[in-house]
Formats: structure tokens, C-alpha cells, sequence
């Protein structure tokens, strides 16, 4: 039945233009670690025409290697073909999650995350709510005293030690308003579009965000009916329900009538702006979705056209900068965060050492799959510390979460500290008219 289900989701004309060079080999993390070369782009991508041709069978070692891959598409970058290698990992996982069967609770445990929780934001709410409870209220350092922590996987320990502060309400509910006017004369209309887990762990920078783009110009609109991007739905196979989140989020920035969209994740603005594939053989939905995908930019692109870095407060500190991965090479946005950076008055900014590798985050990866995503971490924070940067800058909040474990694992805390670059820049960001009034 898998062989039937990859036949039919897989695109045969991008698996056949794949010329096996070889080229996506020292850009994927998983094959710099196993040396295998299943474990590379060109390896998976061969293994899924094998199938496809009727030469083998999808076994488990097969879906252990699709599992493997990180998503990360470093591959897309240096392919001299173009070959959408993220595309066809995404139609592989979704034709291995329509036939395969997981033990009961991992089912459980898919149907709560990608059906009854992530497409709702009040209920995203709620939770956030309930976290913000268990952080307040002395309940979390009870459990850490007690040791209950130590039954949980290290993993999600570590998680739960740097976890930022969560928030019962979202960006449009702190703010009082669906419309946030420009300081001072209106260069656009901007769409934000504030995330699912952003707007529960991060509303502190969706805030900063909306900051920052009042100050350059931009009246800002959060748009009240949009919904979580999906991307980690189609990473892991959910892709229908994918699907069901871009119509959602198409109509509500269609109705908001905004001249860009803007995202401060790298891992959701990529999929919004493949929104367009997604739904390429959607009748109904594909020319809205063309519509939609054209005016996604990520908030450094937007801000590195309109600031005036001149006007930003010093900060005589070392800067370093890991790259969110999908922003780098889904969104192809490489100088503006750099820039940015390189801009503040008084800082120093530090090249990272292989700051365009992942840092072992990719969605929820470093959950299923630990001893890759250890490892790639641990390599990474070797260069890091090799920074002696006081900040450690990034652009997506998976990314982040990953490097505040990471500083944490390696030591590094009271060192340095690891940032989202919109929290940042509204750092240095000087006057009176980036206050805002929120209802907390």
C-alpha cells in the first residue's frame, strides 16, 4: 500500500531530474554525521525513485531514512538541477503517514497536536494560559525541587529549563486592537502574521515586531480570523491538514486587504510562501494562493528597506548569528538579518563558523529524533563559544528554543544569552514612540 500511496503523491519529473552529482552531499547535516549515503538527498531521493520504479520495497529502513531527514533543504541551495528536495521529502512523509500505523498513543498524541490544538489558536491560548499558571504560581519550582522532572526524556528536560515565559492571550488580545496605526506618515499596509506558538511562548517579540514596523511606517493589521501556518503539519506528513490551514489564513489576509505579509519566524514564512504549491492542484484555492504567497516577506527584509539605523542606541557588545535554516534556504533571506546586525552602532559582529548549518531544531525534530539533533548541537555550540559573542542571534523561534538549550549544555549561561533578532533590534530601537500599551 506504501509503494501504491508514494506513486501517487510523489512528483516523478522532480524525482528523474535529480542527476545524482552528488553536490547536496557536504551540505546535509545527517550524511556529515552517519557518512551514509542513504542518509544524503541524492541517497533518499534515490531510494524514493526506486520505489517509484517498482525496483524495491519501502521497508522500514526506508522510512527510518525519511524520518532521519532534518527538512533543513540545504540541499536546494547548491542542487544544480533546482531540484525541490523539500517538496518531495514532504510527499514522501505524507504518503507513509496514510498507510502507516502507530502505536496507539503516538496516533493519540498526532490527533491532539496537528487536530485539536495547533489549528486553534484560543485553544493555543489556553494552554498558553495553563503554562503561564504552572511558571507563576511556584508550581514549577515545586516539580524541579521534587526531582519529578527526572522520569521525563532528557530531552524534553531540557526543553522545560528554557522555556521562555508563556502568555494566556495573544498579540491581538495584549494589544486591544486588529489595527495598529503608523507613527507618523504610512509607507504600507502590512499584514502580520503572528504564529501559533509564537503568539503563546514568543508575544513578547510578535509585540517587538509590531513595534518595530509602527516605528518604520507601517500600520500594521493582525488579521483576527488566521490560523497556524502548517508547517509542522506538512513536515510530518499532515499535509491535507496543511491544506485546510493556507485556505484559512488565505481568506483572512484576502480580507484584510494588506499590501505585504510579514512573518518573524523562518519556519512559517517558508511555507507561507509555498502556499501556491501547496495547493497547485486546488482549483478554487490556487490563484488566491499565488496571491498570498507573493506578498510573504520575512520582517528583516522589510526592515532592512525601511529603518534608519543611525537612530538606534548603542550596544558595545560581541554579536554572533545562527541562520534559521528555512528562512536561509526556503525564503532565501541571507544578508538582511546580517546586515541588520552589522548595523547597530557599537557592536561587533562575529562570523559564526558554519552558521548556515542546522542547529538540530527542524520543527520538533529534536523530540523524535534526540541523538541526531544532540549531536548537531553539540558541534554547533563548539562554534559558538569559539564566537566569545555576549549575543547569539536568530530568527526562528524553534532555532532559538535550540540555543538556549544549547548555551545551556555547553556551559554557557551567564556568558551569553541567546535572542530573537526582532527582541534585539527593539533593544537598540531609541524614542518614545516604541512604547505600547498592552493589556497583560
Amino acid at each position: 500500500m506504501l509503494k501504491e500511496a508514494l506513486i501517487n503523491k510523489l512528483d516523478y519529473d522532480e524525482l528523474s531530474n535529480c542527476m545524482r552529482c552528488g553536490f547536496c552531499q557536504p551540505a546535509c547535516p545527517t550524511f556529515r554525521e552517519t557518512g551514509y549515503e542513504a542518509a544524503s538527498p541524492r541517497g533518499r531521493i534515490a531510494l524514493m525513485k526506486a520505489v517509484a520504479d517498482g525496483v524495491m520495497e519501502p521497508d522500514k529502513d526506508f522510512i527510518d531514512q525519511m524520518n532521519l531527514c532534518l527538512g533543513c533543504r540545504a540541499c536546494e541551495p547548491v542542487c544544480p538541477a533546482g531540484v525541490p528536495y523539500g517538496q518531495l521529502i514532504e510527499q514522501t512523509r505524507e504518503a507513509i503517514e496514510d498507510v502507516q500505523e502507530h502505536p496507539w498513543w503516538v496516533s493519540s498524541m498526532r490527533k491532539v497536536a496537528f487536530t485539536h490544538l495547533f489549528p486553534h489558536q484560543k485553544r493555543m491560548n489556553r494552554l498558553g494560559g495553563l503554562l503561564r499558571f504552572y511558571q507563576r504560581s511556584g508550581l514549577q519550582k515545586t516539580v524541579r525541587k521534587t526531582g519529578v522532572m527526572r522520569i521525563l526524556p532528557k530531552q524534553l528536560r531540557e526543553m522545560e529549563a528554557i522555556m521562555p515565559e508563556a502568555s494566556g492571550k495573544g498579540t491581538r488580545e495584549l494589544l486591544g486592537a486588529t489595527v495598529i496605526p503608523a507613527v507618523g506618515e504610512k509607507v504600507m499596509r502590512v499584514g502580520m502574521f503572528h504564529g501559533c506558538i509564537m503568539d503563546v511562548l514568543f508575544s513578547e517579540t510578535n509585540l517587538n515586531t509590531v513595534r518595530l514596523l509602527t516605528v518604520a511606517g507601517c500600520e500594521v493589521v493582525i488579521a483576527p480570523d488566521q490560523v497556524c501556518c502548517g508547517a509542522l503539519h506538512a513536515h510530518s506528513g499532515e499535509r491535507e491538514g496543511a491544506r485546510e490551514l493556507a485556505r484559512k489564513n488565505i481568506a483572512a489576509f484576502r480580507k484584510a486587504d494588506v499590501d505585504i505579509i510579514v512573518s518573524n519566524a523562518g519556519g512559517c514564512g517558508a511555507l507561507l510562501q509555498e502556499y501556491d504549491h501547496l495547493l497547485a492542484e486546488d482549483e478554487d484555492w490556487h490563484e488566491q494562493a499565488k496571491w498570498f504567497s507573493s506578498r510573504v516577506k520575512d520582517i528583516s527584509e522589510v526592515l532592512s528597506d525601511l529603518v534608519e539605523p543611525q537612530t538606534w542606541q548603542a550596544l558595545p557588545q560581541r554579536v554572533t548569528y545562527q541562520s534559521s535554516c528555512h528562512l536561509r534556504n526556503g525564503m532565501k533571506v541571507t544578508k538582511e538579518p546580517v546586515n541588520l546586525l552589522q548595523s547597530i552602532p557599537g557592536a561587533t559582529y562575529v562570523q559564526l563558523c558554519e552558521g548556515d548549518r542546522c542547529c538540530g531544531s527542524a520543527g520538533i525534530y529534536n523530540l523524535v529524533q534526540p541523538e541526531m539533533a544532540g549531536s548537531l548541537l553539540d558541534e554547533k555550540m563548539e562554534h559558538v563559544a569559539a564566537t566569545q559573542a555576549d549575543i547569539l542571534v536568530t530568527s526562528n523561534p524553534g532555532c532559538l528554543l535550540q540555543m538556549k538549550a544549547g548555551i545551556q549544555r555547553a556551559g554557557l549561561e551567564g556568558k551569553m544569552e541567546a535572542v530573537h533578532l526582532v527582541d534585539l533590534l527593539a533593544r537598540v530601537q531609541s524614542g518614545k514612540e516604541t512604547q505600547m500599551q498592552t493589556k497583560q
